[in-house]
């Protein structure tokens, strides 16, 4: 009985939501950047799996819907960009220039790094994608030649960064401007960073979200001067 519950799909769905939940509620309630959600999830399933010598490929018959997902809602980016039309035609050019800055950063700025540790180009090209959200990430990785589960992996501990790091960096760095405090942080982190946006101001998450889809679109076209 137990085998088969394990086995099911609902088994690795209502144990990843179920944490999640859990986590965010803890989140909320203490308020600390440090316990993120996301990453205490990781660690909370990844503890549930070793402890109770849980078979990996039973968690994924129900987690791997989730994946599966995820190319679909890629397209949801256009909602956020279109909802934002009438500020993205005010601030066009910043914004883009802006998403252009920052994509280019991450992606040189990973790859020097990579080769001046002496990573493979597997990793490297896994490694690049890390500032877009997850399923462009993972169809840029598979294109260059990356590892997408990686890849996924980098991105997320990306966003997690960004979530906590994003409020420091703005108080250190000064940044009065609403509309590049969005930016940079949707640029940079994506929807793990957008989340924390949303909390700073209105503004900010707004422009963090547009920043998504415009950093993620440039990625794409960036990549393909990634040299090989």
């Amino acid at each position: 009985m137990i085998n088969i519950i394990l086995q099911s799909a609902l088994f690795g769905l209502t144990l990843t939501f179920g944490v999640y939940l859990l986590m965010s509620a803890l989140n909320r309630r203490t308020g600390s950047p440090l316990l993120n959600p996301v990453l205490l999830t990781i660690i909370a399933i990844v503890a549930v799996l070793l402890v109770f010598d849980i078979p990996l490929q039973d968690y994924l018959n129900g987690a791997n819907i989730i994946t599966m997902m995820l190319t679909p809602t890629t397209a949801l980016l256009a909602y956020s960009i279109y909802k934002q039309l009438p500020l993205l035609k005010k601030y066009f050019l910043p914004i883009v220039l802006g998403c252009l800055a920052g994509s280019a950063a991450s992606m040189t700025s990973v790859y020097l790094l990579c080769r001046l540790m002496g990573l493979s180009d597997t990793l490297t090209y896994t490694m690049i994608p890390k500032s877009v959200t997850t399923p462009i990430a993972m169809e840029l990785s598979a294109q260059l030649g990356g590892i997408p589960s990686v890849t996924v992996a980098v991105v997320v501990l990306t966003g997690i960064f960004g979530n906590i790091l994003a409020p420091i960096l703005i108080k250190v760095l000064r940044i009065k401007n609403r509309i590049a405090a969005g930016v940079g942080i949707g640029c940079c982190s994506h929807a793990g960073g957008t989340s924390k946006a949303m909390e700073i101001g209105d503004v900010e998450g707004a422009m963090s979200g547009v920043s998504i889809g415009i950093a993620g679109i440039i990625t794409v076209v960036l990549a393909m001067f990634v040299p090989h």
